[in-house]
């Protein structure tokens, strides 16, 4: 999956496949994490925010089914 760069402290880039509901974010420490069923908006909302980090914390975390790739 293709991923943007994002100015983050703690996320470096963050990838969407719209087919799949998929979002793939890989942190500055080299760790890929893949998120499922992920609204589209939820992932337009991300690439928003302000802080990134906090979003992904507050929003996405612990609220979707995720792998560590």
């Amino acid at each position: 999956m293709n991923r943007t760069p994002v100015i983050s402290s703690n996320v470096a880039s963050v990838g969407y496949g719209a087919n799949t509901l998929t979002l793939e974010i890989k942190f500055k420490n080299g760790d890929i994490y893949q998120y499922f069923h992920v609204p589209e908006t939820v992932y337009h909302e991300l690439m928003r925010a302000n802080s990134i980090g906090r979003f992904v914390n507050v929003k996405i975390r612990y609220n979707y089914r995720y792998v560590k790739t």
